[in-house]
């Protein structure tokens, strides 16, 4: 982990802050989801990972909300997201403060003004994991997924629901759960719960025409 420039105040200073910006960036509009057993034997890993494999670069708008405990109400922010097979990320808020976060490779690089903030992932193992459950979940790519998760897929094609349990030790003692939802090879919520029942959602959408 290095700085370049400065310093970002204290929330860009902590690895799971990073993780949980970077956990919205495959995120979409809420889906009201029901398993449906006469659906279930029509949609499965296999099918999910061809579709999102199928993914093209895309430019779409997001909407976060981070609940925490000691707040009364969450925090909203909004922005565009834009991914690049297979491996590059990039989320640019525009509200509440202009931010930039750049995920390309190994390297996830932040910026605010003229500060910016760079990690390698190469030197943070957990964080790494982590990251590694969009990355992979867009690019489709199942064993990578399932190296480091304990997956479980529900629904059908046009409401799935896939929930991927950290299976490292240290990486459970921040990250709970990441919960995954959308449509054929479309990513369209993501959820990430925290070790301590914090929590974020983030919806995407595509910008209107």
């Amino acid at each position: 982990m290095r700085n370049q420039d400065c310093k970002f105040s204290r929330p860009f200073s902590r690895p799971l802050s990073a993780l949980m910006r970077i956990a919205g960036i495959a995120g979409a509009a809420v889906l009201a989801l029901s398993f449906n057993l006469a659906h279930a034997a029509d949609w499965n890993m296999d099918q999910l990972m061809t579709s999102l494999a199928q993914t093209k670069p895309a430019r779409v708008n997001f909407v976060e909300k981070k609940y925490i405990s000691t707040l009364d109400r969450p925090i909203e922010s909004s922005g565009e997201l834009m991914y690049t097979p297979p491996d590059k990320l990039e989320k640019r808020t525009i509200k509440p403060k202009a931010e930039r976060m750049l995920l390309e490779r190994n390297m996830i690089t932040l910026e605010r003004g003229k500060n910016k903030f760079a990690i390698d992932l190469n030197e943070s193992p957990e964080l790494s994991a982590l990251i590694e459950s969009i990355r992979a979940t867009l690019a489709g790519d199942r064993r990578s997924l399932e190296l480091n998760y304990v997956v479980a897929l529900t629904g059908s094609r046009e409401q799935w629901k896939l929930a991927l349990t950290p299976s490292d030790f240290q990486a459970r003692q921040k990250v709970k759960r990441i919960t995954l939802s959308g449509t054929a090879g479309e990513v369209r919520e993501v959820e990430v719960l925290q070790a301590d029942g914090d929590r974020s959602v983030m919806t995407i959408e595509k910008p209107r025409s």
